[in-house]
């Protein structure tokens, strides 16, 4: 009996931590949309072509890491335990 408690125990420890994670991500996620906003605000903004080469390079280097952060939250959701993905197991 007591190794199914320390079982449950330590999966809802890793629910905790997948949960904190899960957290963390979708804020970072909607910190790089702003970022990627803001990037095509100053792109509308500037004047010159220095200014314009830095707004495109912002964009492209917010868009990237936007990208990148969407990836890594589809894989987390594909390597999910059934439990997390509310399959019965």
């Amino acid at each position: 009996m007591e190794l199914a408690a320390d079982r449950e125990i330590a999966r809802e420890k890793d629910e905790d931590a997948v949960a904190i994670g899960e957290q963390q991500l979708l804020s970072e996620i909607a910190e790089a949309h702003r970022d990627w906003v803001n990037a095509h605000y100053h792109f509308e903004q500037a004047e010159g072509s220095d200014q314009i080469d830095y707004a495109v390079y912002a964009i492209e280097a917010a868009q990237k890491r936007y990208e990148m952060l969407l990836r890594q939250a589809k894989r987390m959701n594909a390597n999910a335990p059934a439990w997390r993905k509310g399959v019965p197991g």
